[in-house]
């Protein structure tokens, strides 16, 4: 099941982007064979944290594990038999790693032409940073994607790690190789994808570039028109503490919105005039502080006025728009999103749980047409 289906990706084990980008892949069909170290430290959620449970680490949902040594000739020469058999891999060592263990590019697509051999890492394979350590928030900094998290006067806010690791860094993953993997089909030859998570993070502000070059970008963070700058594009608190979520842009999502707050128009500042909004905002939050949340999203809901209650991660798997459309799933007895996008012709399989590393090494060799070859190298 899924579009992937046929695709054979062997991804060496790491952490945060690349098994969020294999699950991407594993999701919508593909064969995706997770190598883990054969000894020391199981990468499960970061260094395999004491007291974590890695059936309940979503990313590595929806693929097999093996264990191999790749510091020993039989575990390397292992894993060269199954870039042999792949489409793809995948790993997110620093640069010159899978070279100083023998399973650089080279080596690999002399092995191998047709493979895409994908390189996951935060700052690149070149540049004066490519060595360095780094996280998601040092990617998304240098970008310049950071420095906009933020409301006027107050310093940036880390949107967790989904511009950096996730859409940055495992989406642009799971699209580069989709995209080297169209190449290979058509003329049989592979290649590298060097995949970066600062590269995929400015990647992501290239509408916010485009209007700041036509002026529609003018001022600093948190002054702009959906930057929390403007009081049609806002979150406000409500009487009960939590939030709602408005983002009337448009005039005509604009007056459906006024007229169900139920206040008069003129008794608003003229949202046209950036030099009002603070105040528009202010009269906002007095009215919003009148009732609850969900007060507030029963006056809005099925309008076109673009307001939304702000859930929690607990309450958006029971809204009834993610109920209809099963937009979250439970594997294994853990609650998480379902594989998206959706397929008409090749819909996406339910997931199967994180296996414990090292799980299917010899079944994954034999159907893999390996046989004994990997004895020495795997646990």
């Amino acid at each position: 099941m899924g579009p992937l289906q046929g695709i054979r990706v062997l991804e060496l084990a790491g952490i945060g982007p690349a098994p969020f980008g294999c699950m991407l892949l594993a999701d919508l069909g593909a064969e995706v064979v997770r190598v883990e170290r054969a000894t020391g430290a199981s990468t499960i959620d970061g260094a395999g944290r004491a007291g974590s449970d890695p059936k309940k680490y979503v990313p590595h949902r929806g693929r097999r594990s093996i264990a191999l040594d790749l510091k020993s000739p039989a575990g390397r020469d292992t894993l060269l038999a199954l870039v042999e058999r792949a489409d793809a891999l995948v790993e997110s060592f620093r640069p010159g790693v899978a070279e100083r263990l023998g399973v650089g590019p080279d080596v690999c697509l002399a092995r191998n032409p047709r493979l895409v051999y994908t390189r996951m890492t935060g700052w690149g394979q070149s540049g004066p940073l490519a060595d360095a350590a780094g996280h998601d928030i040092n990617y998304i900094a240098v970008a310049g994607v950071l420095d906009n998290f933020r409301r006027t006067g107050e310093r940036p806010l880390a949107p967790l790690n989904v511009v950096g690791d996730m859409g940055g860094g495992g989406m642009l993953l799971a699209f580069g190789i989709a995209a080297a993997l169209v190449h290979a089909g058509r003329t049989g030859r592979g290649q590298v994808v060097d995949a970066a998570m600062v590269d995929g993070a400015a990647l992501q502000l290239a509408t916010t570039i485009g209007m700041r070059a036509q002026g529609r970008w003018p001022g600093a963070p948190g002054s702009n028109v959906s930057d929390s700058g403007a009081p049609f594009y806002e979150v406000y608190e409500c009487a009960d503490g939590r939030f709602i979520a408005v983002g009337a842009l448009e005039e005509p999502f604009w007056d459906e919105f006024v007229k169900r707050l139920g206040v008069a128009p003129d008794s608003l500042p003229d949202r046209d005039d950036p030099t009002l909004w603070p105040e528009g905002k202010r009269r906002l939050a007095e009215v919003f502080g009148t009732r609850s949340r969900d007060e507030w999203a029963a006056v809005f809901d099925g309008s076109d006025a673009c307001v939304s209650p702000v859930l929690s991660l607990d309450e958006a798997p029971h809204h009834p728009h993610a109920v209809a459309r099963s937009a979250f799933i439970e594997v294994a007895g853990t609650v998480q999103p379902a594989p998206a996008p959706r397929f008409s012709r090749t819909p996406a399989a339910a997931p199967t749980p994180p296996p414990p590393r090292g799980a299917d090494t010899e079944a994954v060799l034999r159907d893999w047409g390996i046989g004994d070859l990997a004895v020495e190298g795997t646990p």
